[in-house]
């Protein structure tokens, strides 16, 4: 187990304090919802870098449209 050592202005770590923020489970807690967060942003811009690395035309909504329902017969499909 780590130990950390933070500096924070008085009021801050006084208003954290009283909403029961300073303990260990809660700064743990806090932590891992901030490292979701930027694993969720990083994996938005990934998104983003490849779908600026596709090449040709965009989709028309038509062909979106046909996308999606081929995708959801093929998702009933292998329910049954």
């Amino acid at each position: 187990m780590a130990t950390l050592e933070i500096n924070l202005p008085d009021s801050l770590a006084k208003e954290a304090e009283q909403a029961g923020l300073l303990t260990s489970e809660a700064i743990a807690k806090l932590l891992r919802e901030a490292m979701e967060r930027r694993h969720g942003i990083d994996e938005l811009f990934a998104a983003m870098d490849r779908m600026a690395a596709v090449e040709g035309e965009p989709m028309t909504e038509d062909e979106i449209q046909a996308e999606i329902e081929a995708a959801r017969a093929e998702r009933r499909a292998r329910r049954r």
